[in-house]
């Protein structure tokens, strides 16, 4: 594995894509538009969820994606992606800048972003600025400026390119009527609520012999900076959940937690305990941990109104927990065996190439933006076991500092 060191800013001086201004390039004419025409992907991120989202494409629209061009820090990332789809050895970029050479390349009409967190506000604005339709992983970003950044580049990229964030419970049929119910009134007003992701330790990748640079970017979900830490990383599919059922964000967000199990295993803490208030003094708390070894995966929500309550829970029995579904005086069974990690995923491969096909662009960047700013909300709150509220963190506009090596 070689270790590269490049100097961004001559790097992003010296790119054809300009973002000042926003002038966004057409996207290829041909994608989208002819019917026997693949549309041509590259990836940035190219190690296991870069993976798994190509091949959920191949599985669920085999005839209409090609992946053509792949970019990771990390050489050895390519090889089951080059295997499985054939991508040309000449075609794998590596370092932290070479992404800019599928951002660039006429013959990739779009992207999928799987990369550490923290660079995602700056990949998709380049990508949208090139005219890249992009499928974005979660969270779109780790901190406040970069949320906005987010939000800005999804204003730029309405009615031009698609801009898809993967939630799967947003695409997962059983979600969405479990939302639509609650809107119609069935569970009443709602007063309180509980989200929760919990889950084991994770790995830690051996870096002996790297640089401090390539050990960060190799253990970047341990990495507070990279990761946005768990409750960023993770917990952001939770909060999700809450807004969407909500309908609104937090005002504002009390926390604790810490570090206590995984010493071994990066700076990230291993569980958090937040308290949000939302518009209505509606308070939801979320339990956010990552740390033990065997036993209770859990990742979803329950809202409680004063007619009943919803239960959205990611996987369902699948997960031996609850389903998603709604009880008290409106009861809707749902279902016991809503695998979202796969619906959904299915569902998002499928929309995608639609909405390139059709030009009905999708854009997911502000609602995700906002979910991805109530993990930031609530990191913050528990750094400072403290109540912190929206306002203050959108005046602070606090940027993750990753270093001068990685920043640029």
């Amino acid at each position: 594995m070689k270790d590269r060191k490049t100097n961004r800013r001559t790097f992003l001086k010296t790119a054809a894509v300009t973002t000042a201004g926003w002038s966004i390039v057409s996207a290829r004419s041909v994608a989208g538009t002819t019917a026997n025409s693949k549309i041509r992907l590259g990836v940035i991120g190219s190690g296991g969820r870069g993976y798994f989202v190509c091949s959920k494409f191949q599985n669920n629209v085999p005839d209409d994606v090609e992946i053509v061009a792949l970019h990771d820090y990390f050489e050895d990332r390519f090889d089951r992606i080059v295997e499985r789809f054939k991508v040309p050895k000449s075609r794998c970029y590596t370092g932290l800048d070479d992404y800019m050479k599928i951002v660039e390349a006429e013959d990739v009409d779009g992207v999928i972003i799987t990369s550490p967190p923290y660079f995602h506000p700056e990949q998709t604005e380049r990508a949208v600025a090139a005219g890249k339709h992009v499928w974005l992983a979660k969270p779109v970003a780790v901190d406040v400026p970069g949320c906005l950044r987010i939000k800005e580049t999804g204003k730029k990229a309405e009615g031009k390119v698609t801009l898809l964030v993967d939630f799967q419970s947003r695409n997962s049929p059983f979600f969405i009527e479990a939302v639509k119910r609650v809107r119609n009134g069935d569970i009443g007003p709602m007063i309180t609520g509980e989200a929760f992701n919990q889950f084991g330790r994770g790995g830690w990748a051996n870096t002996e012999g790297m640089s401090k640079v390539a050990a960060r970017i190799r253990n970047w979900g341990t990495d507070p900076v990279l990761s946005g830490d768990i409750i960023v990383e993770q917990a952001v599919h939770a909060m999700d959940i809450v807004n969407w059922i909500i309908d609104a964000t937090p005002v504002m967000a009390y926390g604790t937690g810490g570090l206590k199990v995984r010493l071994n295993a990066g700076a990230n803490w291993d569980h958090f305990i937040v308290i949000y208030t939302y518009p209505g003094d509606i308070r939801v708390d979320l339990n956010c941990s990552q740390f033990m070894q065997k036993g209770y995966d859990n990742l979803g929500a329950r809202i409680f109104g004063d007619l009943g309550a919803v239960h959205a829970h990611y996987r369902g029995a699948d997960w031996g927990v609850g389903p998603v579904k709604i009880t008290g005086q409106n009861e809707w069974a749902g279902t016991e065996h809503d695998n979202t990690w796969d619906i959904g995923v299915n569902n998002n491969c499928k929309d995608f190439v639609k909405s390139i096909r059709t030009g009905e662009f999708i854009n997911h960047a502000d609602y995700s933006a906002d979910s991805a700013m109530t993990s930031v909300l609530g990191r913050a709150a528990s750094y400072r076991q403290a109540e912190v509220t929206w306002d203050e963190i959108l005046k602070a506009n606090e940027k993750l500092d990753a270093g001068p090596e990685i920043r640029g």
